[in-house]
């Protein structure tokens, strides 16, 4: 770096001055010079450079002297503003009615006008720019113009106060000497600093208390008003156990004199004024009633009677308030006692009049039912007794109608075959009422492939509505329902035949609806409709809509067995109907969730007649001669000879005496003296080899039923169904396993 002959940090003034002194020194050198080198004029030159450099720096130091003189005016201008400004806020902040003050962000007084602390004259000399927070808090906690509560110290105060100021704003009153109030209004700054507001309230707080006093009495008057109108007596008592309010009605449900109610009267005195004429109840007495008043701790509501001279009842109820006193509250119960014990005598009384009619309903109800019971087994016995003659009879007919010869015969014997079949159904009808009623019907659920059930109902209903023009349709369906197949049966073929009996033309259609976990299975038909008022009695015993019907159309038993057995199994039933457009029944069925062993009721009958039955030998077991003579007569006319016996005994005998074994055994299920023919094959087949076993029977029972599945017999009831029969020896003719399950 070169060196320079001034220094840079010198004033601009000295500078100049060396920078002259330089140049007047260098010109005098050169002048006295005496060389002729030209050393002089290099030195001439170079001062005339510094001379221009000078002037140069003279002109920049006049420049920035402008700049500097430009700053400190408008400086002083700042200033001025600054000072303005100031005096304006001072100003506008002591015009302000409350008092006002300003503390920065680091907690300390940074100004406040005149009425700032004017309450406390005593700090107000204090209240000076830098004092901090904390410090104008104790001054204040400890000025003789605060009155604080006899219960705070000043330095409780002091943290109460600092305690708050943490809260961005705060509001609250101080009490100041001589009944005066200062509401002080705490708010933050965006800087961090704090505003705080004293507003004198003195007046506000005057006037609130002289209302709260006027609202006061006038709430005191209502509720001595309050306590004069009510209907309970009342004694209100203070922390000290005095007497502070109470009301006539008290004194009324005591018997005490209104002067002896006086206010300041200790508890204990008024309780011995009135003890000698009461009488507790419930377990109290007056010791404990004293226990409850002294006790220290909380008191829980008490509850308790007393009777005052010989017919007065009153409930008494005392109950502690918060400020340690209590309320008792004195009613009179006279009448509400003396109605409970009339109540009580008349409950007495109508308990034993209902017991004295219950006994007499309960010997009726036991009439009633032995009553129904004897018809119900009369229905039962009645109908099974002509079962016996009515099976005979349709065997007679079948077996005239395939030996007639004329036409005319074979017709008789057809309509004859049809009038006993309307009687069968009748019977079947009352029997299967009969049960239902009795109660002894039995169910056997289990999962029930719907689809074979509708298949044979269809080929059943199939030439009955073919006969009347009518298009009978049913949907295939694959579900698996959970019911009872013999009931199910029943229910969908009475639903059925009914469609097609009130239907005179269009179409019966019977199908499946999936609804959630449960099958709807519908009977749809075109027929007349069932109007509004008939559609409950339709499911009355005897009750058709056709009242001109004949009774080999049936005796209006149908839709009373379909209700029955729907209530029986818990399968819901609907009706819809809509007059002359037709009707449609609805059963609901839960769907079976299983997939095991499978009841149907159904077996697949073989319609082939032309087997050769030539060498079957039926052994028949039945004690009625009319029925056994029936039924071998139609046995022989199908080519099968016959063993014709009354029961197992005569039956064994016949047997070993001609030493031949039958190739099938048809029995009776009650045979003479309680014998069962179940029992009766069952030794035979054990006697003379494994035989192929068919049980006639009228009983209809699920007990029948599940014991000869048990022991491989195939079922039949009476009346006997001849093609039932007739596919049952055909079977055993080729060799087939004979079905073992009641045929339904």
């Amino acid at each position: 770096m070169t060196p320079s002959l001034i220094d840079p940090n010198d004033p601009l003034e000295r500078q100049n001055e060396k920078l002259l002194k330089i140049a007047e020194s260098l010109m005098r050198r050169v002048e006295e010079s005496t060389d002729a080198s030209g050393a002089a004029y290099a030195q001439f030159q170079r001062a005339a450079m510094l001379e221009q450099e000078v002037r140069a720096r003279t002109l920049e130091l006049e420049r920035a002297l402008d700049l500097l003189n430009e700053s400190n005016a408008r400086l002083a201008q700042a200033n001025r503003e600054t000072e303005a400004a100031r005096s304006n806020l001072a100003n506008a902040i002591e015009t302000v009615q409350e008092g006002f003050a300003l503390f920065n962000a680091d907690e300390e007084l940074v100004m406040c006008n005149s009425r700032f602390g004017m309450h406390m004259p005593d700090i107000r000399s204090a209240l000076v720019p830098g004092l901090t927070f904390t410090q104008y808090v104790e001054l204040v906690s400890q000025s003789k113009h605060l009155s604080l509560p006899e219960t705070e110290t000043p330095q409780e105060w002091s943290q109460r106060r600092m305690a708050r100021h943490s809260d961005e704003h705060v509001i609250f009153n101080v009490r100041m000497i001589w009944n005066r109030w200062v509401q002080v209004s705490e708010h933050r700054t965006p800087d961090g600093g704090t505003v705080i507001l004293q507003t004198d309230v003195t007046d506000i707080m005057r006037m609130e208390r002289q209302e709260r006093d006027r609202v006061l009495d006038d709430q005191a008057r209502l509720i001595r008003a309050t306590l004069e109108h009510i209907d309970q007596g009342l004694c209100i008592f203070d922390s000290k156990l005095r007497l502070v309010g109470w009301n006539k009605r008290a004194s009324e449900l005591l018997a005490l004199p209104a002067a002896r109610f006086q206010m300041g009267a200790q508890f204990g005195t008024l309780l011995n004024r009135f003890r000698a004429d009461i009488t507790f109840t419930d377990g109290m007495s007056a010791e404990d009633i004293e226990a409850w008043v002294g006790s220290e701790g909380a008191r829980p509501p008490l509850s308790f009677e007393i009777h005052r001279g010989r017919s007065h009842i009153l409930s008494v109820f005392a109950q502690e308030m918060p400020d340690r006193g209590f309320v008792i509250s004195f009613t009179d119960v006279t009448a509400e006692r003396q109605a409970a014990q009339a109540i009580i005598e008349a409950k007495e009384q109508l308990e034993q009049r209902v017991a004295d009619r219950t006994e007499e309903l309960a010997d009726a109800l036991k009439d009633a039912e032995r009553a129904n019971a004897t018809k119900s087994r009369f229905v039962a016995a009645a109908s099974h007794d002509l079962l016996q003659p009515l099976s005979a009879a349709k065997l007679y007919v079948a077996t005239l109608g395939s030996n007639a010869e004329s036409e005319t015969a074979r017709s008789v014997a057809t309509k004859a075959s049809s009038a006993l079949g309307s009687v069968e159904h009748i019977l079947e009808a009352l029997l299967d009422i009969s049960k239902l009623d009795s109660g002894r019907a039995s169910v056997h659920i289990s999962a029930v492939p719907l689809g074979p059930m509708l298949s044979q109902l269809g080929d059943a209903f199939g030439p009955a509505a073919q006969a009347k023009g009518l298009d009978l349709r049913i949907l295939p369906s694959a579900a698996l329902v959970q019911s009872d197949p013999t009931y199910l049966r029943r229910i969908l073929q009475n639903l059925i035949s009914n469609a097609i009996r009130y239907t005179d033309e269009g179409r019966v259609l019977i199908g499946t609806r999936r609804r959630g976990d449960h099958l709807a299975i519908e009977v749809w038909d075109t027929g007349p409709g069932i109007p509004e008022a008939a559609r409950e009695t339709i499911f009355q015993e005897f009750q058709r809509l056709e009242a001109a019907a004949s009774a080999a159309e049936g005796m209006g038993l149908g839709l009373a067995i379909v209700e029955r057995a729907c209530t029986l199994l818990d399968h819901s039933l609907d009706l819809r109907s809509e007059s002359g457009r037709g009707s449609v029944f609805s059963v609901q069925v839960p769907l079976a969730r299983t997939t095991g062993p499978i009841s149907t009721g159904l077996e697949t009958q073989t319609s082939a007649r032309d087997r050769d039955l030539q060498s079957l030998i039926a052994l028949v077991v039945e004690n009625e001669d009319s029925m056994r003579a029936a039924l071998t007569m139609m046995l022989e006319t199908w080519g099968i000879q016959v063993l014709d016996c009354k029961n197992e005994h005569e039956a064994s005998t016949l047997l070993r005496e001609i030493g031949v074994a039958p190739d099938v055994i048809i029995a009776d299920y009650q045979l003479d003296n309680a014998r069962l023919g179940t029992d009766a094959a069952s030794h035979i087949s054990a006697e003379f080899g494994p035989l192929p076993v068919c049980i006639i029977s009228a009983d209809r029972s699920i007990e029948l039923a599940e014991t000869c599945g048990s022991r491989g017999f195939t079922l039949i009831h009476k009346p006997i169904d001849t093609n039932k029969l007739l596919t049952f020896l055909l079977n055993c003719a080729s060799g087939q396993e004979p079905p073992a399950v009641p045929m339904p």
